[in-house]
């Protein structure tokens, strides 16, 4: 079956896309207002871009044209964390995703411990074993949307925070002790599963 675009509601657009594009790694996105109150939120339109300086890339959605607590914040002061969410903090990272007050902590509504970042004010997910500290470098309203589009951020890794845990030889990452979620569709997430090699 063929989906044109401009012929297709959003709706569908997003169940056939979030259907389709998986698995998706989770942004668990930390930010802080300009009143201290800090944020937390997950992000599924997210990935890597470049290692070359090491830069990675969201996007959140802006339903009925209103911008995300995340969003506003990290436009305020244009940094933000981005901690890796694993099977030990998929329920607490799901706890934050739903929609609350910008005046509510989702630090304490998940029950995760705020540890201090480095170089920047937003704070780290003690739990997440990868943590990586941001400065925004781009952001790129989506034009002609439906129902608000969307903003992709593009943030500049300014510092890694990887548990010792992980870590093996040569900086290469333990995935059986890593245990990565990811995001399917709907309320769906999968873990990594088999894994097999390929050489190039």
């Amino acid at each position: 079956m063929q989906f044109d675009i401009q012929n297709t509601e959003s709706s569908a657009l997003y169940k056939l896309l979030t259907g389709t594009v998986i698995p998706r790694p989770i942004a668990w996105v930390a930010t802080v207002d300009e009143n201290g109150i800090d944020n937390l939120a997950p992000f599924s339109f997210f990935n890597v871009v470049s290692e070359d300086p090491p830069h990675i890339m969201f996007s959140t959605v802006r339903t009925g044209n209103k911008n995300k607590d995340t969003l506003n914040n990290i436009l305020a002061n244009q940094q933000f964390v981005v901690n890796l969410v694993t099977e030990d903090v998929v329920e607490q990272m799901n706890t934050t995703s739903q929609s609350v007050a910008a005046d509510v902590n989702e630090f304490q509504l998940a029950n995760v411990t705020p540890i201090e970042s480095i170089y920047i004010k937003p704070k780290r997910v003690k739990e997440s074993l990868v943590q990586f500290e941001c400065e925004i470098v781009h952001h790129y309203f989506i034009e002609k949307h439906q129902n608000g589009g969307a903003c992709i951020i593009i943030g500049k890794i300014i510092t890694m925070h990887i548990d010792d845990s992980i870590l093996m030889e040569n900086h290469k990452i333990n995935l059986e002790k890593y245990q990565p979620v990811a995001r399917l569709a709907g309320s769906n997430y999968s873990k990594l599963g088999e894994i097999f090699s390929i050489k190039r």
